[in-house]
């Protein structure tokens, strides 16, 4: 199992810390802070990455439980993801995400997209 910060991360108030952990065919990124548009280029990079380095990819966990703000960006970025690992079967679960995360997608009706697991 391999964890690393990913160099792309912000640093600063208001940035989103990015962790990534592999472990066979899942890749785990734990978020830390607010999911904004500035959480693209970070997240985006980490998913690449995992994609190209891991062709058996077949789980990603986004674990949630530390993000503090989530926008329509961080709502859209969430999307973007999903798009990325559609046509390679790859799923992509929220893991225990707080009332930040979860009532912005309720609300939006994003909600059932995605698979959702308390830890």
């Amino acid at each position: 199992m391999e964890e690393t910060p990913s160099p792309a991360a912000p640093a600063g108030a208001g940035a989103l810390d990015v962790r990534e952990q592999r472990n066979g065919r899942t890749c785990t990124l734990t978020l830390a802070g607010e999911l904004t548009e500035a959480a693209r280029r970070p997240l985006v990079r980490a998913l690449t990455d995992a994609l190209l380095e891991v062709p058996t990819l077949r789980r990603v966990e986004l674990r949630l439980g530390e993000v503090t703000f989530m926008n329509s960006a961080g709502m859209a970025v969430l999307v973007q993801l999903l798009r990325m690992t559609a046509p390679r079967g790859v799923e992509i679960v929220l893991v225990g995400p707080r009332a930040t995360v979860t009532r912005p997608l309720q609300l939006a009706g994003l909600w059932h997209r995605f698979t959702v697991a308390e830890h």
